[in-house]
């Protein structure tokens, strides 16, 4: 086994939600020996060199993948990979050709999730099967999970609370208009608000505005 081999490799985790980092690094709680994560935050970023950049697209516009280009330009990272929920083809196609060196889902048990990581850090091209149905791995934390909106829900209410109108919603999720409608009803029984505006509101006060330092930091480099 060579050196490189026996040290644990080194993890960034990039999203402008704290709770969303704060999660995914819980997952790994018990990989430590494999797996040492440099988290993120708006005052304090990796100062080293880090093995793989784990890119969380949480709320993020996934039919634009500029961030992921900034990320695979950035001298500090070796690899990158998107992490996330949409398999849609076109959107696993785009992150390719922006160099993404892995597309994996948030669905994988904490030891695959290691296992795929430690493959694109030993120079694999790995993207997860398309998830067969919806379903959430566990250790993972996002706004709204303690009022019982699932990932999807608080992603498509983080949208909202940034003011994309259902359209938008669709266009940027690859979902459908009427899936994103479907959505909207649920999540505002479950926060129980009955407009848009009350849902921003309520989005607002519960943790939905982003802090885009975290990845403006990643844009001028560690």
């Amino acid at each position: 086994m060579s050196s490189s081999a026996k040290r644990p490799i080194t993890v960034a985790l990039v999203d402008d939600y704290d709770v969303v980092v704060m999660g995914v690094a819980n997952m790994f709680d018990n990989y430590r020996d494999r797996i040492v994560v440099a988290e993120l935050d708006a005052t304090m970023g990796v100062s080293d060199d880090v093995d793989v950049v784990l890119y969380d697209s949480f709320a993020q516009p996934e039919s634009d993948h500029h961030e992921i280009g900034v990320l695979v330009a950035n001298p500090h990272a070796r690899r990158v990979v998107v992490y996330t929920w949409n398999f849609h083809p076109d959107l696993i196609e785009s992150a390719k050709r922006h160099g993404a060196h892995g597309y994996l889902s948030k669905t994988l048990p904490a030891r695959d999730l290691v296992a795929a990581l430690e493959a694109v850090h030993a120079g694999e091209l790995v993207v997860s099967d398309a998830p067969a149905r919806t379903r959430t791995a566990v250790g993972l934390d996002w706004p709204g999970r303690g009022e019982g909106l699932s990932d999807r829900e608080s992603e498509i209410l983080a949208l909202i609370t940034q003011g994309k109108s259902n359209a938008e919603v669709a266009a940027l999720t690859y979902l459908s208009p009427n899936t994103v409608k479907s959505y909207i009803r649920t999540i505002y029984r479950k926060i129980d608000v009955d407009s848009r505006t009350k849902a921003v509101l309520w989005g607002v006060k519960h943790g939905f505005t982003p802090d885009h330092n975290r990845i403006e930091h990643w844009k001028g480099g560690p």
